[in-house]
């Protein structure tokens, strides 16, 4: 089992595109390019569910931030940004009424 290395983008699009010609050989693949075979199997998966897109990494990036993959992916994003502008909301409502409960106390 290889450790995990860091990759840039064309790297596992090069290795999906390697494994594919290769009759998914999830092993050779892993040994050629230094990486595991569960990462390999992964990218591959991936890259047939959702395309190159799917192998971007989008660790920490909030929902709505980036374009999502996928239109369930889109729904999401627009809930999140929704939920976020509603928190923001509620937030002000209840500062504008503790400006006014003091307001009343002070007048």
């Amino acid at each position: 089992m290889s450790k995990a290395r860091k990759t840039t983008f064309e790297e596992p699009i090069e290795i999906v595109h390697d494994c594919l010609m290769n009759q998914r050989n999830y092993g050779q693949m892993a040994i050629k390019y230094q990486v595991s075979y569960q990462q390999v199997r992964n990218w591959v998966l991936k890259y047939e569910a959702m395309g190159e897109i799917g192998l971007q990494d989008r660790r920490g990036h909030r929902a709505g931030t980036i374009p999502s993959r996928t239109p369930e992916g889109t729904m999401h994003d627009q809930l999140a940004i929704q939920e976020r502008r509603i928190k923001q909301l509620e937030m002000e409502n209840n500062l504008l009424k503790k400006v006014r409960a003091f307001e009343r106390m002070w007048n």
